[in-house]
């Protein structure tokens, strides 16, 4: 069973959120143009690397701990290059314990000199770089299709700073 259900394009068919709007920070990573995903443990799902920020955080500085609790990779959240905000009203999660969150979503994008040497955390079921064409077959979180679409269909990497690992 899931632990969270995840609802993003019409608000209408989400349940009625109990918590506050939460900002999360998540990452575009990129290594010869293949876009890292993690499997989830939570809902089965793939969906980019990232999660919500502290109360304390900037997306920023959420992405950049986010990367070194999923991965183990320490980058310093100046590293990370933001790319863009989803902000949509029916982008939702839906916990068992019955806390229902609207996620604010700060997207930043690092590009890897090198493929790294990733860890697997208790968060993920797997990690793995994939193609465009491999992403088209996957089980994506749905709060992070629209993202991933985004960034294969109108975002490009060149514009980037130069960044590395």
């Amino acid at each position: 069973m899931s632990i969270v259900t995840f609802y993003c394009t019409d608000p209408r068919n989400a349940p009625k959120t109990t918590q506050g709007a939460h900002l999360g920070g998540n990452a575009i990573l990129l290594w010869q143009d293949r876009l890292l995903l993690e499997r989830r443990v939570d809902a089965d799902v793939w969906g980019l690397i990232g999660g919500g920020a502290k109360k304390w955080e900037t997306g920023r500085q959420a992405v950049a701990r986010e990367v070194y609790e999923e991965l183990g990779l320490r980058i310093p959240a100046a590293g990370f290059t933001k790319l863009s905000v989803y902000d949509n009203p029916g982008r939702i999660a839906a916990y068992r314990d019955g806390s229902v969150w609207r996620m604010v979503i700060a997207l930043y994008g690092y590009v890897f000199s090198q493929k790294p040497e990733l860890r697997v955390s208790r968060e993920s079921r797997e990690l793995r770089f994939f193609t465009r064409e491999e992403v088209r077959t996957l089980n994506l979180a749905v709060t992070h299709r629209d993202i991933i679409e985004d960034w294969f269909l109108n975002m490009s990497q060149k514009d980037w700073p130069e960044t590395g690992f």
